[in-house]
């Protein structure tokens, strides 16, 4: 269960490899706006903007201008960028369950001298964490689709003995 016990945690082969289209818009957006090329942009909006005090004799509209543009590309990229950290935050935490279920069930192995331990499943968790965050989705992971029938049985197949 996850900390907050609403559902199963996700290993990293339970993430669905498809992504939607405003993942992939937002995945692209904080590409472009972490770029100097779109930092230059911003500054030559300003400089472009400052000018055109000349034209319109109006301080009031002037400022409004410049106001109504930020605060509008603000707020759209004030998403974007949240919905980019949120897959980002969320393919680490399922890179850590998988090398957390890893290292578990090795330290199991070692203890009980390798009797009853197959870590096979655990190096497939693994070898699937590795580039996790190009497909981490906000919305399309297979545990959030599958039956809960199918989720106990994940979870059933990663429990642990009894510590002695």
């Amino acid at each position: 269960m996850t900390s907050d016990g609403n559902g199963p945690v996700l290993m990293p082969s339970e993430v669905s490899h498809r992504v939607g289209p405003f993942d992939v818009f937002a995945g692209w957006s904080s590409k472009i706006a972490s770029r100097a090329a779109f930092f230059t942009f911003c500054v030559l909006l300003v400089v472009v903007w400052a000018p055109t005090y000349f034209l319109l004799r109006d301080v009031n509209t002037w400022q409004l201008i410049i106001n109504t543009i930020t605060t509008i590309v603000t707020f759209l990229m004030v998403a974007l960028l949240q919905n980019s950290q949120t897959r980002s935050d969320q393919a680490l935490q399922h890179k850590l369950n998988a090398i957390a279920d890893g290292l578990a069930d090795l330290m199991a192995f070692i203890e009980t001298g390798g009797e009853g331990r197959d870590l096979g499943q655990d190096l497939v968790e693994l070898r699937a964490a590795v580039g996790l965050e190009s497909h981490e989705s906000t919305s399309s992971n297979r545990a959030a689709t599958n039956s809960s029938a199918t989720s106990s049985a994940a979870s059933q197949s990663r429990s642990r003995p009894p510590r002695e």
